[in-house]
Formats: C-alpha cells, structure tokens, sequence
C-alpha cells in the first residue's frame, strides 16, 4: 500500500505524556487494527487507531516511549505526516458482555473496539489502569457509553490504589462475561489472562511490537511462529499461552530478543 500525505487537522492534549492526532485518511479501518505513520526526517512507527469512524477524521494517540513518538508528541495542526495501512487484524465486536482492560495507553487501542461492540448492542464494562490520576486516559470517553467505568491508579490518587488486574478479578468474580478484551503493560495482559481463564472467560488481548514492515517482510514483529503485523496484533488467549515470548522477551529494532 502506497503512502499517503495528510494533515493534521486536530491535536487534543489527553495526559501529561499523551496526545492524540486526528487527521483525514480515506481508507476504511476496523477497530484493533494499525497504521505506519511516517514522520518527516525522523522515522517511520506503527501505531493503533484511536478513532475509526468513517463519518469523522480518524485518529492515533501517542504516548512518549522514544524518540518518533516524542517528535509526535510535539505535532501542531497543520503538521504533515505519512499514513499507509491499515494493517492486521481486529477485535470481534459480537459478544454481549465484554469487559474491557486497558493500562495506561493501552485504552486507545480498546475504545474504537468498545464503542462498535455498543453500537452493535454489545454491554461494556471497564477497569482502566493508569500509574497516577492525571496519566488516566479516555476515561470520560469510555463513560459516554460503557455500563461501568471501574478506575486503579498505582499511588491511589484515583479511584482503588494498586494494579487495574485487581479490578480484574473483582469485576469476574461477580459478574459473568462473553469476552475479555485487554491492551497494556503485557505484564498486566499475562495476570489478565490467568484471570479470565480462571473464570472461563475467552480472552484476546492487543501485542505492541517492533514493526518496520507492516506487512509480513522483515521479521521485525515475531512473535513466537507468528508475525504480529499480519497475525495480530489482536490474539485470543488460546494462543499467547503457548508462545513463551508473551510477557517474557521482545525485540529491538535491530532483532535482538530482550527482556519485555
């Protein structure tokens, strides 16, 4: 896929550390799936869709990890930057009754998907991590449409003080899900996974890795046998369990295994 210029049409401060884009990109996404974004003289990352409506701008939001998304970070309107996708694969938004687990900035990934599965009739619920009140991210965003918004900060200054996995087995041990669907810290998506597997609950959960390619090429995303590019990055429970990788190792931009 050819890349295609476009505008920065919107730039909405969420966190301290976090910034979402919004721009004009015709190509149709589904929620979970991700595009390449170009930036001028600096590199080229993949990022998630935060906003994949096709009756308004779609969107990325950029939380500072390095040196690419710091420059995004620093974006005003009317920047231009290089879009091609989007790429990998998405969430199923049919169950009835999922609950949603995102850390940090993982709940940019997990809103486009949540806001499908209501408008397709689905019933939300949400525990949102975050290491202190003001990193929260689409907290109000996630409580326009979701039955219950629970919130964990990890020095208590919001909502219960630990890890949003706590909020995790609370919610399962009261209440009955189709589905769980998690992004984050992947030590965080590992304790989710023994969580809903407990409590027989299907799980796919959302990988962040090294891309370069976004098409199956250069190897930079695998993933144990499989490429997070093509075959993800939305994966279900049933296999992350098997691929030793999964909370445990993944890759620099020169290929190196280190620890996650």
């Amino acid at each position: 896929m050819m890349r295609e210029m476009v505008r920065i049409e919107e730039v909405v401060r969420e966190t301290p550390s976090t910034v979402t884009l919004r721009f004009r990109y015709a190509p149709a996404a589904l929620p979970g799936q991700f595009i390449m974004v170009w930036l001028p003289g600096v590199d080229e990352v993949p990022m998630s869709l935060s906003y994949v409506d096709p009756r308004g701008p779609k969107g990325i939001t950029v939380k500072v990890m390095g040196d690419t998304s710091r420059k995004l970070n620093e974006a005003k309107v009317g920047d231009l930057v290089g879009i091609r996708g989007p790429y990998g694969n998405h969430f199923d938004i049919t169950p009835a009754r999922i609950l949603i687990v995102g850390g940090g900035s993982g709940a940019a990934v997990l809103a486009p998907a949540a806001e499908a599965a209501v408008a397709k009739g689905s019933q939300i619920s949400v525990a949102l991590g975050a290491t202190t009140r003001s990193e929260l991210l689409f907290r109000e965003r996630f409580g326009k449409f979701a039955a219950k918004v629970e919130v964990s900060t990890d020095d208590g200054s919001e909502g219960s003080k630990g890890y949003v996995t706590e909020l995790v087995n609370r919610y399962l041990e009261r209440e009955k899900f189709d589905a769980l669907w998690t992004c984050g810290p992947e030590v965080m998506m590992v304790k989710a996974l023994r969580s809903a597997e407990a409590h027989g609950v299907p799980y796919f959960g959302s990988l962040e890795r090294m891309m370069k390619c976004g098409i199956n090429l250069c190897d930079a995303c695998a993933f144990g046998p499989y490429h997070v590019c093509t075959e993800g990055p939305v994966f279900p429970g049933t296999v992350l369990r098997g691929v030793g990788d999964f909370g445990g190792f993944k890759r620099e931009a020169s290929g190196r295994r280190v620890p996650a």
